[in-house]
């Protein structure tokens, strides 16, 4: 298992060897560093009870430096657990962009973009009611929530509500083109969130 932590930067578009045009989201990927190791079995008093490697993305200044971060002074801190060798890493150990290479499939998950309040037409994609006939300002309106029994809105009910902002996973994006010097790495497709998004990269 392969992972890293990145931020979105960019989309862009790039020519194949055919000289099709490809969509690529461009992602600055590491370096990040181990910051702390959890075994389900540890020799210290406190035990984990699982395995994990915590990795840190983006060393924050000097003067961001909290008393609480001395130890950890990185301003993204996750947890990577699954299949993961933990005897191969050690606390400390640098992770970069080159863990991985072209034509690798990943798995990625970010915050998806923010949208606010939307109604049930730009959320759900319902569609709206005629213009005509009788249909005074309720066009994009949702219509009956409910029905006579059980007398109650059904939970789960599509209505509008804040639109975005949720986790969201993006599998089987291939890479196309990883620049090893600047930690960059360009995947097929789109990828969530807006520029400046952490994003979680799993091969």
């Amino acid at each position: 298992m392969k992972f890293i932590l990145g931020q979105k930067l960019e989309m862009s578009q790039i020519f194949d060897e055919k000289g099709n045009i490809v969509p690529i989201t461009l992602i600055e990927a590491g370096p990040c560093y181990i910051t702390q190791i959890k075994a389900k079995d540890s020799s210290s008093s406190k035990k984990d009870g699982y395995e994990a490697v915590q990795i840190g993305f983006l060393k924050l200044k000097d003067k961001k430096i909290t008393k609480s971060k001395k130890n950890k002074p990185y301003r993204y801190l996750k947890e990577f657990r699954g299949d993961i060798d933990i005897s191969k890493y050690n606390i400390g150990d640098k992770i970069e962009a080159s863990v991985f290479e072209k034509g690798d499939k990943v798995k990625i998950s970010g915050i998806s973009k923010g949208k606010g309040f939307a109604g049930g037409i730009k959320r759900w994609g319902f569609k709206s009611k005629p213009a005509t006939h009788g249909t005074k300002h309720e066009e994009r309106t949702i219509g009956s929530i409910g029905t006579s029994f059980p007398e109650r809105v059904i939970k789960g009910k599509k209505m509008p509500g804040r639109l975005g902002y949720e986790r969201v996973t993006v599998k089987n994006l291939e890479i196309v083109k990883i620049d090893q010097e600047r930690n960059l790495i360009a995947v097929c497709g789109a990828v969530p969130g807006r520029k400046g998004t952490l994003l979680e990269i799993i091969g």
